[in-house]
């Protein structure tokens, strides 16, 4: 039986480079957000549901996220019916991806709104990525198209990277890559210790 890593972490905390680490390390990694993109991409297993209930949101068979971030800016309701379509269809993907890799000792799963989303009780633990908030202003600040004003919005809908922090099994600090990469192998030798 696997043990079921939840890696989660506010924007601009360095969670991609450290998914990347454990992947590098011979760990398989599922990536929500890619997830989410398969499902959305022409021949997606979302975009027929998607289709019924918005259907000025498909363009050439796939799901168009600015129309659809236009439809659920403009109906309050919109994204709990969103929700219900697409959270099922997103933990089938996740159960496919886990059994895929039966004999791996860690899983890890990369869930950005792992809090926010209510925690999963299928995990066996959970490590949030972090850095100061200095640093992951200007990370994300640096990001092509992204303004001052899109990240605040970003972080007022994101818990608070200190009650993360409490509330997780492991804090993996991103301010260097040495340090970055010192947690992950201290991480995953607690893991393999207490296996």
């Amino acid at each position: 039986m696997s043990y079921r890593l939840g890696l989660t972490g506010s924007i601009g905390m360095g969670k991609s480079t450290t998914a990347a680490m454990f992947r590098d390390l011979g760990h398989p990694v599922w990536d929500a957000d890619q997830a989410v993109h398969r499902l959305y991409a022409a021949g997606g297993a979302a975009v027929q549901p998607i289709r019924d209930v918005f259907p000025d949101c498909i363009t050439d068979g796939a799901v168009d996220r600015v129309l659809l971030k236009q439809a659920l800016a403009a109906d309050p309701g919109a994204l709990e019916r969103l929700e219900a379509i697409v959270h099922p269809l997103v933990a089938a993907d996740r159960a496919a991806f886990i059994a895929d890799h039966p004999e791996a000792p860690l899983i890890v799963l990369d869930i950005p709104l792992l809090f926010e989303t209510g925690r999963d009780p299928s995990l066996d633990g959970v490590a949030v990525v972090s850095t100061d908030a200095e640093t992951q202003r200007a990370r994300v600040l640096a990001r092509p198209g992204m303004t001052p004003q899109m990240l605040d919005m970003i972080l007022s809908r994101q818990m608070p990277d200190a009650e993360k922090r409490a509330r997780a099994d492991w804090v993996i600090p991103t301010d260097d890559l040495t340090t970055t990469r010192q947690a992950v192998l201290s991480l995953i030798e607690d893991i393999r210790s207490h296996a």
